[in-house]
């Protein structure tokens, strides 16, 4: 079992049977997971072995009267309990969930707030309270006013923005034909002849941004082979709205346009680090999402084979790092609204749909994904998984009229050679394996890809045909090989090594799928194989 962290708690059952004390404490984790992403609490597990006590029991009334206690203990607080689970040596416990709590701030009953912090349980300080209040919505940091008039400077500014608003292609006809002050209002720029917070960013003097609670300020760090600081750029000086701020990081940050080069014919095909498109996503989405009640900065740091984006503030209330290719939430939504509108960003919820596929395009990796309460840091590798992928997606590329979502879900069965259905909606972040479909079914229908196996068993693979139509020479793998060529090759690792683990099979087989191993082995048992000693050891051989 994982151990604790931001969503997961572990309980013991003590605490549900020694009376108030422990319910109280268990209510104070309630609202902490509430105020924060939600998450899941495990009653009848050991704090320290994370792991049920041996020969534990828990009766449904206990489970029925822990969760109506834990109601009457916290507000605003979403529960549910599992049903009574048991683990592998017969132990049981139950999980409690909890929902993040989306538009109220959580209480226990006796008026206290708490926010999860990593693994921990903290209260909530009277500087938190305005961020807490931001994150339910409570609070709109955009649309405070400030003392500052539209006039001189921020006329001129708003002059040209205006200008850049009117050019663009998303922004409806009746809005272009506005006046500029009209245009302010509407974008929440101006409220009643003031300047708000979003306002000063956008329109404001480097004196007026400077003395607003807080400004975007940057730090631009390139490190070399060792890790060792090479070059830094920074942007505190306020001087440049957001627009111009993103455009001088995008022309300064001449380190993210190095490029990979490979023989393509009679000619040389250059692939960036990372694409352009890319870059501005993550850029624009660290601007867009930051957090600017937290005084930090955005710090954008370039490794040899690595670009890490790191904003302040964590992922806004029911958005994890599993769930943000497909959940929506817009923490500065004007700010959004106005990017979006002068065609800097995808405001419709789509960046991250955009980074999936710009990834599988080009046989990376997607970005990990990592969340504290203070902070969000998106890692994006430069590697290139397999370069000889690469002409045989820039030929469906070519010859195929995918969706989005299609060569996403081809970029990644290329890239994995073969892969379950479970496992490819994982990746894909989807909760039901009927959303699969959506990815998969114009793939199948193309014959761009093969499929066998049912249900959970279905596995994905590139059609052979298709690398024949591409005249790819990709390397033979294992990883495809029919099941009864899988079934001769474990027979015949069996005979030169008798009474073997499967793990110790999966290590001479490393291009097999464990558990497709697993589940051949497992078929094989009393037909063609024998087994040896106990669950946990247990040693196969041939019959």
């Amino acid at each position: 079992m994982d151990c604790e962290k931001q969503t997961t708690e572990y309980k013991s059952l003590l605490k549900i049977r020694t009376g108030d004390k422990g319910f109280k404490d268990l209510s104070v984790t309630c609202v902490a997971l509430a105020n924060a992403q939600g998450g899941r609490i495990f009653i009848g597990y050991d704090d320290k072995k994370k792991a049920p006590l041996p020969e534990q029991h828990v009766t449904p009334d206990e489970v029925n009267e822990a969760v109506t206690k834990l109601r009457s203990l916290c507000f605003n607080v979403g529960l549910v309990a599992s049903e009574i689970c048991t683990d592998d040596t017969g132990s049981q416990y139950f999980i409690v969930s909890v929902s993040p709590s989306m538009h109220s701030v959580a209480t226990t009953s006796d008026g206290r707030i708490y926010i999860r912090v990593a693994d921990k349980c903290e209260p909530v300080r009277s500087e938190d309270l305005q961020r807490l209040g931001e994150e339910k919505g409570a609070y709109q940091w955009e649309l405070v006013r400030t003392k500052y008039l539209l006039d001189g400077v921020a006329l001129d500014a708003l002059r040209q923005l205006a200008n850049d608003i009117r050019k663009s292609s998303r922004v409806r006809q009746h809005v272009k034909q506005m006046d500029d002050v009209e245009l302010a209002e509407n974008y929440h720029l101006v409220d009643e002849g003031y300047l708000t917070n979003l306002g000063v960013l956008w329109l404001g003097t480097a004196k007026q941004r400077s003395s607003i609670c807080y400004p975007a300020t940057v730090q631009y760090i390139v490190y070399d082979v060792l890790e060792r600081k090479v070059r830094k750029e920074e942007w505190h000086d306020n001087r440049l709205n957001p627009k111009e701020l993103l455009l001088d990081i995008e022309q300064k940050a001449v380190e993210l346009t190095y490029s990979y080069e490979f023989p393509n014919g009679l000619f040389r095909k250059q692939i960036r680090h990372y694409h352009p498109k890319l870059v501005r996503e993550l850029l624009v989405n660290a601007l867009a999402h930051k957090s600017y009640t937290i005084s930090s900065d955005i710090m954008i740091k370039v490794f040899s084979d690595r670009l890490e984006i790191s904003n302040p503030g964590g992922l806004p209330l029911g958005i994890t790092k599993d769930n943000i290719l497909h959940a929506k939430h817009r923490r500065n939504p004007n700010m959004i609204e106005l990017l979006s509108a002068l065609e800097m960003m995808e405001g419709e919820g789509s960046g991250y749909d955009l980074i999936y596929e710009l990834n599988a395009m080009e046989a990376k990796n997607p970005p990990m994904i990592e969340s504290s309460y203070n902070e969000v840091t998106v890692i994006q590798n430069a590697e290139i998984i397999d370069t000889e992928l690469l002409p045989l997606l820039d030929f469906v590329l070519q010859n195929y009229q995918l969706t989005q979502k299609a060569f996403t879900a081809f970029g990644i069965i290329a890239r994995e050679k073969k892969v379950f259905s479970t496992r490819l909606s994982a990746i894909l972040q989807l909760q039901e394996e009927d959303r699969l479909r959506s990815y998969t079914d114009k793939l199948l229908k193309d014959n761009i890809i093969g499929r066998n196996g049912a249900k959970k068993g279905t596995q994905f693979f590139v059609n052979p045909q298709l690398i024949k139509n591409a005249k790819v020479n990709l390397k033979t793998t294992l990883k495809t090989v029919e099941p009864y060529v899988l079934r001769t090759l474990i027979m015949e690792d069996l005979r030169a090594h008798p009474k073997s683990k499967i793990s110790e099979i999966g290590g001479r087989l490393p291009e097999i799928d464990l558990q497709e191993l697993r589940k051949m082995i497992y078929s094989m048992v009393d037909v063609e194989l024998i087994t040896e000693g106990a669950r946990t050891d247990r040693r196969y051989a041939l019959k």
